[in-house]
C-alpha cells in the first residue's frame, strides 16, 4: 500500500501508519493512528491479521490493537485462528481486536437463520479461549450484505475486546455508520466518560457489616421526632435518615478503595519493620489489627461491586470481586443511552435524550379520554363473600414480617434509596411504625403518595438496543409501598384460582408455565394426526402492562366479587404512582399517570391476569356460539375436549378452523376488547401459523391484519410443532449458554464461584427445554463439556487439565463429589415428572387434554402406537423408564 493512498485517507504531519497489503481484490487492512495521543512499540504481521503495540503518550498505557480481515474459505479459518493465538502468547497486553471475520457467532446473525454451524461454535470457542468480549452493537443487526439484490445480511464485522481492556477504556461501545459505498457498514468503537448528572442516594448493603452500624442507625431513628400520620412520619424518618447516613458516609465511612489501599499500606510498613527486626509485643499486635482491617475493606468491597453487579445468586465472601466489579461494568455499559431513536427521530444531545425520554413515558402513561366498551354483560367468575371478606382483615405483625423477609435485600432501590436488606435488618426498631401504617391504610384505604413515588429503568431488550421500542421499563419501588403491595399480592394469590379460566397459565398457584406448552403442542399434534387444517393465532398485546385502563380493572375486579374495600385499596396502589426515568443514572422528569401497571410491582401481575379473564370470556363465548370453533381433542366417544386459546400473561394463542369468516370474527374480539381495556394487538408482530396446507392464507392474513408465520415456531421459550427429536430444537438453548459464558470471563470467578455458577445458572438453563422435550446425547454431550470446560478452565491462553472425571463431580457429595448434575439424568427425572403429576393431578387442563387423547389409561403401552410421534408419549416413555427403575425426587 502506498503512502499517497493513506495521505487521501487523512492528512496531517501527525499521522502514522501500518498496512497488509490485499491479495488481489481479497483482504488488505489499514491501521492508522496519531503520534501525539500514541506510539507504536511494537508490531507483528501475519497472513489475515496485523497487530500494532501501541503506548498511550498521556499515561503510558500499553495495549494491542489487531485488525483482522478473515479468510472466505472455511478450511482457511483455522490459519486466522493460529494467528490470533500467537498473538495472545506474544503479548498480554489489553488486546483490540477488529475487522471483517467473515464469520457469525450466533443463528441470529444472519436474516436466513439456519442451525448453528461448527464454524459458529469455533468461532465461539476461539473467543472463549483467547478470553475475549463481544460487545453489543449498535444500530443495526448486520453488517454485511450481498447476495441476489441483496437479500443475504450477516453480521461478519465486529470489535473484540479483552476485559483489562475495557478497564483502561470506560464506556466503550460499537455502533454501526450508514453505508454510502462499500458492501460492508463500517463500524465506530468508541468511548469516553459518560454525561451524568447528581445520582441519587442509594443505601449500601455493605454499612450493615460495619460493626457498630445498626445500633448507630437505631439510635438516629429513635432521636427523630415527626408528628403527623403514619405515612407521613415514616417518609419523613427516612428523609432525615438519609441525610445522616451522607454525612456518615462522607466523615467517618470514607472512600472504600481509599481505606483498602491505606490498610494495605499499613501492613506492607509492618512487613518492612519486621524483615529488619523481630516486633514488639505492642507491634505484633499492631499488624494484626492492619491486616483485620484490610481484610474487611476487602469483604466490604466485595459486598458493595456485588450489589452492584445483581449477581446475586453467587455468595460473599468468596474472592469474587473482580467478577462483581466486571459484572456491574458490563451491566452499566450495557444500559447506557448516548443517543436514542424516538418515533424514528434520533437524539443525540444529552438533554434532549433525557427530555425526550420522559416525555415519550409521559405520553405512554396517560389515558386518553374517549369512548370506552362496557363489559357490564360479560359473565365471570366470582370469589364468594368469605373469601372477599378474607381478603379485607387487619394486617397482622407475622403477616408483615414474613412478607418483609421473603423479598430479596439486593434488588435496587427506588426513589427513597433504601433496600429492603435495610428494612430487614431494622425491623426491631422500625416496625412499630410500620405496623401503623398498614392499620392506617386498612382503616382508611390511603398512605401518603410520596411513598408510591417510582424511578423507570430502561432494561434493553436485546444487545445493541438503541430505539426506545427496543427497552422494557422496569419500575423500582420504595421500599415501604413495595412491601405493602407485597402484602396485598400474597392476599390475593390465594384466591386467584377460583376466578382465572384454566386456560390462564400465569401466576395461578398449581399451574405452570410448562402445561401451556405441552397442550399447545399436543393441540398441532391433533391436527396433523387426523391430517386436519386449521390456524394458530399469535398474537402480541402492545406494550401490556403499560396500557391497561385503570376503571377497566376495577370493574373486572367488582364483577368478580371483591369488595369495596378491596377496590378502595387497589385504586390507592395504582393511581398514585408518579414516575422519574433513570437515564445514565440520573432522573429525568416527574409525572403522574393515567393508566397503565408497573413491572416491578408485586400487584401487577396478578391484576394483569384478572383483566385478561374478560378476553378468555369473549372467546369462550365466541365458541359456545360457534363463531369460533378451536381445535377438538379426541381419541374415543367418551373424551371429547375443545382448545379455543391459552393466555400466558400477555403471551395469548388462538386455536381455529381455516376459516375467514372465524378470523373475522376474532378480529371483531379483539377491537372489542381494545375498547374496553385498551389492550391493543400489535398484529405487526402477530402471526397466522397454518397448519396442513390451509389455501388463501395469505387473505386470511390480511383479514386479520397480520403476516403468516410457520412451523416450527416458538411458544413461550419452547418450540412450538417441532421434530421433538431433532437436535436443531436445542439450537436456542446452546446458543443461551454461549452467550452467558460470553459475559463470566473464568478468570475472574473463583473455583468455588465456579461451581456455584455451574450448579445454579449453567446446568439450570437448559432445564426449562428438559422439562418437556428429550435431550438428544450429542447436544448432553456438548454442554456436559461446556461445564467441564468452565469449571477447570484457567485463564484467557492457558488450558488446564480436567484432574478429576465428570462422573466423580456428578456424585453426591456424601460419595465425595461436588453434587453437580449429568443432564441426561436430569432430563429424564424432568420428563419423569409428568408421570407423578398425571397421578395426583386431578382437573388440570394439561391432564384433561392428555385423558381426552389418550384415554384415562394415557400411560400404558397399548397407547404407543398413536402416541409415538407427540412430546407427551416421548415424556411418557421416559418417565415410565424412570419410575420404573425406582428412581424418585427428592422435595
Amino acid at each position: 500500500m502506498s503512502e499517497g493512498v493513506v495521505r487521501s485517507l487523512g492528512s496531517g504531519r501527525f499521522l502514522d501508519w501500518r498496512a497488509l497489503n490485499a491479495d488481489g481484490t481479497a483482504g488488505g487492512l489499514l491501521i492508522c493512528w496519531d503520534k501525539r495521543l500514541m506510539e507504536v512499540v511494537d508490531w507483528e504481521e501475519g497472513q489475515y491479521s496485523l497487530s500494532c503495540r501501541f503506548k498511550n503518550v498521556e499515561d503510558g498505557t500499553v495495549w494491542v490493537f489487531t485488525g483482522v480481515y478473515g479468510p472466505f474459505i472455511r478450511e482457511a479459518r483455522e490459519g486466522l485462528w493460529e494467528e490470533l493465538g500467537a498473538v495472545r502468547g506474544i503479548w498480554d497486553d489489553p488486546w483490540c481486536l477488529g475487522g471483517d471475520f467473515n464469520s457469525t457467532l450466533y443463528q441470529g446473525e444472519r436474516n436466513r437463520q439456519g442451525r448453528i454451524t461448527p464454524n459458529m461454535r469455533r468461532f465461539a470457542h476461539i473467543i472463549d479461549d483467547l478470553g475475549l468480549v463481544d460487545l453489543p452493537l449498535q444500530g443495526g443487526e448486520f453488517t454485511w450484505s450481498g447476495g441476489l439484490n441483496n437479500q443475504s445480511w450477516a453480521r461478519l464485522d465486529r470489535f473484540l475486546v479483552s476485559p483489562s481492556w475495557l478497564d483502561k477504556f470506560s464506556g466503550v461501545n460499537q455502533r454501526r455508520l450508514p453505508c454510502p459505498v462499500s458492501d460492508h457498514f463500517p463500524i465506530l468503537l468508541e468511548g469516553g466518560g459518560l454525561r451524568r448528572g447528581p445520582s441519587p442516594f442509594r443505601f449500601e448493603n455493605m454499612w450493615l457489616k460495619v460493626e457498630g452500624f445498626l445500633d448507630l442507625v437505631r439510635g438516629w431513628w429513635r432521636e427523630i421526632e415527626v408528628r403527623g400520620t403514619a405515612s407521613y412520619r415514616l417518609a419523613a424518618k427516612t428523609k432525615e435518615l438519609k441525610q445522616k447516613l451522607k454525612v456518615w458516609n462522607r466523615e467517618v465511612f470514607g472512600n472504600l478503595e481509599d481505606n483498602k489501599r491505606a490498610a494495605l499500606q499499613q501492613v506492607d510498613h509492618w512487613d518492612g519493620v519486621e524483615c529488619e527486626r523481630s516486633l514488639s509485643l505492642e507491634e505484633t499486635e499492631l499488624k494484626k489489627e492492619a491486616k483485620e482491617s484490610y481484610k474487611k475493606w476487602v469483604m466490604l468491597e466485595e459486598s458493595h461491586w456485588r450489589q452492584l453487579s445483581r449477581e446475586v445468586w453467587l455468595k460473599e465472601g468468596d474472592k469474587n470481586t473482580g467478577f462483581f466489579h466486571r459484572m456491574a461494568n458490563a451491566h452499566r455499559n450495557n444500559n447506557t443511552l448516548d443517543r436514542v431513536k424516538i418515533d424514528g427521530v434520533w437524539l443525540e444531545e444529552n438533554q434532549e435524550v433525557r427530555e425526550g425520554i420522559a416525555n415519550a413515558f409521559q405520553q405512554r402513561l396517560s389515558e386518553e379520554v374517549g369512548w370506552k366498551a362496557d363489559i357490564e354483560g360479560i359473565q365471570l367468575d366470582r370469589i364468594s363473600h368469605q373469601e372477599a371478606e378474607s381478603l379485607e382483615v387487619p394486617f397482622s405483625e407475622d403477616e408483615i414480617h414474613s412478607a418483609l423477609m421473603d423479598m430479596s435485600g439486593d434488588k435496587a432501590p427506588g426513589p427513597d434509596g433504601f433496600t429492603m436488606a435495610f428494612w430487614q435488618s431494622s425491623w426491631d426498631f422500625v416496625k412499630e411504625e410500620i405496623l401503623e401504617m398498614f392499620k392506617e391504610f386498612h382503616e382508611q384505604g390511603s398512605f401518603l403518595k410520596s411513598l408510591n413515588n417510582t424511578f423507570l429503568v430502561l432494561i434493553p431488550k436485546k444487545g445493541g438496543a438503541d430505539d426506545l421500542g427496543d427497552f422494557r421499563p422496569i419500575s423500582l419501588l420504595g421500599g415501604l409501598y413495595k412491601l405493602m403491595a407485597k402484602v396485598l399480592a400474597n392476599r390475593l394469590k390465594r384466591v386467584l384460582n377460583k376466578v382465572v379460566a384454566p386456560t390462564q397459565n400465569a401466576f395461578v398457584m398449581g399451574r405452570q408455565i410448562l402445561d401451556a406448552s405441552l397442550i399447545a403442542n399436543e393441540v398441532i399434534d391433533s391436527w396433523q394426526k387426523r391430517k386436519e387444517k386449521g390456524l394458530i393465532c399469535k398474537l402480541d398485546i402492545e406494550k401490556a402492562y403499560d396500557s391497561i385502563n385503570w376503571n377497566f380493572l376495577l370493574k373486572t375486579l367488582h364483577k368478580m366479587g371483591f369488595g369495596p374495600r378491596w377496590l378502595g385499596w387497589m385504586w390507592s396502589c395504582i393511581s398514585t404512582a408518579k414516575f422519574s426515568v433513570l437515564v445514565n443514572g440520573v432522573p429525568a422528569g416527574f409525572f403522574p399517570s393515567s393508566k397503565g401497571l408497573r413491572q416491578g410491582d408485586p400487584l401487577s401481575p396478578y391484576l394483569f391476569v384478572l383483566g385478561m379473564e374478560v378476553l378468555d370470556a369473549l372467546i369462550r363465548r365466541a365458541v359456545v356460539g360457534g363463531y369460533l370453533t378451536g381445535c377438538s381433542i379426541k381419541g374415543d366417544r367418551r373424551h371429547n375436549l375443545k382448545i379455543s386459546h391459552l393466555f400466558f400473561a400477555d403471551d395469548t394463542i388462538v386455536f381455529c378452523e381455516a376459516n375467514k369468516e372465524h378470523l373475522t370474527y376474532l378480529s371483531w374480539i379483539l377491537l372489542w376488547f381494545e375498547a374496553a381495556s385498551g389492550l391493543r394487538i400489535n398484529l405487526d408482530k402477530s402471526e397466522i401459523i397454518p397448519v396442513g396446507v390451509v389455501e388463501e392464507i395469505e387473505e386470511m392474513a390480511v383479514e386479520l391484519g397480520c403476516r403468516v408465520g410457520s412451523l416450527p415456531s416458538q411458544y413461550l421459550g419452547l418450540p412450538l410443532g417441532a421434530p421433538h427429536k431433532a437436535s436443531s430444537v436445542w439450537d436456542g438453548v446452546e446458543e443461551k449458554v454461549r452467550r452467558r459464558l460470553a459475559r463470566w470471563k473464568r478468570q475472574y470467578i473463583s473455583k468455588g464461584g465456579r461451581i456455584t455458577l455451574i450448579r445454579s445458572v449453567l446446568a439450570s438453563m437448559p432445564i426449562y427445554h428438559m422439562s418437556l422435550f428429550r435431550m438428544p446425547k450429542s447436544v448432553a454431550k456438548r454442554l456436559d463439556k461446556v461445564q467441564r470446560d468452565f469449571l477447570w478452565g484457567g485463564g484467557s491462553e492457558e488450558k488446564k487439565a480436567h484432574l478429576i472425571k465428570w462422573e466423580a463431580i456428578c456424585e453426591d457429595k456424601s460419595k465425595g463429589g461436588l453434587g453437580l448434575r449429568k443432564l441426561v439424568f436430569l432430563n429424564k427425572a424432568l420428563l419423569g415428572k409428568w408421570v407423578w403429576r398425571f397421578a395426583i393431578d386431578r382437573d388440570d387442563l394439561w391432564k384433561q387434554v392428555i385423558v381426552a387423547k389418550y384415554g384415562k389409561r394415557a400411560l400404558d403401552g397399548e397407547q404407543r402406537r398413536l402416541m409415538e410421534l407427540s412430546v407427551w408419549g416421548f415424556g411418557r416413555k421416559y418417565g415410565r423408564n424412570l419410575t420404573g427403575a425406582g428412581i424418585t425426587w427428592g422435595s
